[in-house]
């Protein structure tokens, strides 16, 4: 059954069901966290650190390499590449795969993640509970036949409920589901990811209650004309250091794979060897261990001073990009949390101390640097700063997070491709971040437009031949895209198009021609442009 009409009820129902459903597997994800971790290091998350400072310096360091090891073997087992599905996966479904997502790769995922977390991986975990509710829409999507735009606001809709489950924060939910997944607005589609936000966020209340994340400590307001400069710089040193963190992760999994190849270990061994160089770390570190909450609550009420918060910035990028590029599991969000507010706090004590007359307190710069940090490493600057907002409740500093978010959004996505997400799938060859004129022509196969030989306007056959003896042809398996290029290059008014024979070798399947390529790309041109618009 295919439903299209977005503003129906029973449309509305189904994002409400899937927005249940995203809620409660981003309620259960975290508290699979909290379980493991209580079992391994008897606490969880929000104490993680100062219990693990206390336990024997070997258990620390047998933890993530224990982790790592079955990270490895689940991965190895259920994943073609060994690569954990987040949230540029979830983009490119959106974009590519008519808003579906991988399945048993994903559970897989979600499994090595779930296991890299509760082990003391630095990492976070809204990219696996994102990944994981878009497996529940495309689920749905399969069973009542969804097109591309259906399936891309039900896919919409999961990840709404799963950030704000994951964050209590149902207004950023539904923003980050447009702005970093869909990557548009459109307004119809907006009521029911907005519904299925809000069950998210009530089955995160259900267990939790209606609590922040945070707390910040009272008192220290924002001067605000005469200490905005300060914000401008900080939103200017958080973007160099969202793009040090961006950059530390993307080496290091440049890194993995060379090492992997010149010596040879097999990839499931990788995640064991990074769990180790995790344990060693967290053995002088604590705090690097898990998602990280403590360390940032501690930076947000100024309990660290300015040499830990140097140092623990440091520690952190290098612990996140060994987890990362280990190929553990986990997202970046909380990693970015974590090192954005120990940066606003370094930078806070700094600026505070040099011009306390005219500054309100070192903890509002962890909070702007936090929002500024995250901000720029998902290119999202509403969502991230919604979610900051909601994660405290602080919402009389918006001025300060939102001069700071801009400013490092700005100069971030000056030096990489506008986010990390993005950065990722173009270093796998699928350019989202120039835009659909882009990417569409890699969406369109060959055998979906060409004009078979019984075509009443086929391609003459023998000059079909004559082409294909001179190399000029083309296989139904390959996209618009190449057929575009090919007809730049040769001017040809059709390229034949082969596929395989019974034997393996390759047999005339018909033509396409420059004609129809051009008005598929138009089609599908017009298609995006009315589904961002509707």
């Amino acid at each position: 059954m295919r439903w299209s009409d977005l503003g129906g009820v029973r449309f509305w129902a189904i994002a409400l069901a899937v927005g249940l459903a995203a809620g409660t597997a981003a309620l259960g994800f975290r508290l699979g966290i909290t379980t493991l971790q209580t079992v391994l290091y008897g606490t969880d998350d929000m104490m993680l650190a100062t219990v693990a400072g206390r336990l024997p310096w070997w258990w620390v360091l047998a933890i993530p390499i224990l982790g790592g090891l079955v990270v490895g073997l689940i991965l190895d087992r259920f994943t073609p590449d060994a690569r954990v599905r987040a949230v540029a996966d979830v983009i490119g479904g959106a974009a590519l795969d008519r808003g579906r997502v991988e399945g048993r790769a994903g559970l897989a995922s979600a499994a090595a993640s779930l296991i890299t977390l509760g082990s003391g991986g630095s990492s976070g975990r809204e990219g696996p509970v994102v990944h994981l509710a878009a497996i529940i829409s495309s689920w749905v999507s399969d069973r009542i036949g969804a097109d591309g735009i259906t399936g891309r606001d039900l896919l919409g809709c999961a990840v709404a409920a799963a950030v704000s489950a994951s964050f209590n924060a149902p207004i950023a939910g539904a923003i980050f589901a447009q702005e970093v997944v869909l990557r548009h607005f459109a307004l119809r589609s907006f009521a029911p990811i907005a519904i299925a936000s809000v069950a998210g966020t009530v089955i995160n209340r259900l267990h939790y209650g209606d609590i922040t994340e945070f707390h910040l400590r009272d008192g220290g307001g924002l001067s605000f004309y005469g200490e905005l400069p300060a914000f401008l710089l900080l939103g200017t040193i958080s973007g160099l250091v969202a793009v040090a963190l961006m950059r530390a992760v993307l080496r290091a999994d440049d890194l993995g794979d060379r090492i992997q190849s010149a010596t040879g270990i097999p990839r499931w061994l990788r995640p064991t060897l990074a769990g180790a160089l995790l344990g060693a770390i967290a053995i002088p570190f604590p705090h690097i261990i898990g998602v990280g909450y403590e360390t940032t609550s501690a930076a947000l009420t100024g309990r660290i001073g300015l040499g830990a918060a140097i140092v623990y910035t440091v520690v952190k990028i290098i612990a996140v990009a060994i987890t990362m590029g280990g190929r553990m599991g986990g997202g970046m969000f909380s990693p970015a949390l974590v090192v954005g507010s120990l940066t606003g706090l370094a930078f806070g004590i700094i600026a505070t101390g040099f011009a306390p007359a005219v500054s309100g307190g070192a903890t509002i710069y962890a909070l702007a640097g936090m929002g500024a940090v995250a901000a720029a490493v998902f290119g999202a600057p509403i969502s991230t700063t919604l979610i900051v907002f909601e994660l405290t409740g602080d919402w009389e500093t918006g001025i300060a997070v939102m001069t700071a978010v801009s400013i490092s959004t700005a100069l971030a996505s000056r030096l990489v491709e506008r986010s990390f997400f993005l950065t990722q799938l173009a270093r796998r060859g699928i350019q989202l971040a120039a835009g659909p004129q882009v990417y569409l022509g890699t969406t369109i196969r060959l055998a979906e437009i060409l004009r078979s030989m019984e075509h009443p306007a086929a391609a003459p056959e023998d000059a079909c031949r004559a082409m294909m003896e001179r190399g000029l042809v083309l296989g139904e398996v390959q996209v618009l895209e190449t057929a575009l290029r090919l007809f730049e290059e040769t001017g040809a008014d059709f390229i034949p198009v082969t596929r395989p024979g019974d034997g393996g070798a390759p047999v005339l399947a018909g033509a396409v021609f420059q004609t129809d390529v051009l008005r598929a790309y138009a089609r599908a041109l017009a298609e995006t442009a009315a589904e961002e618009h509707r």
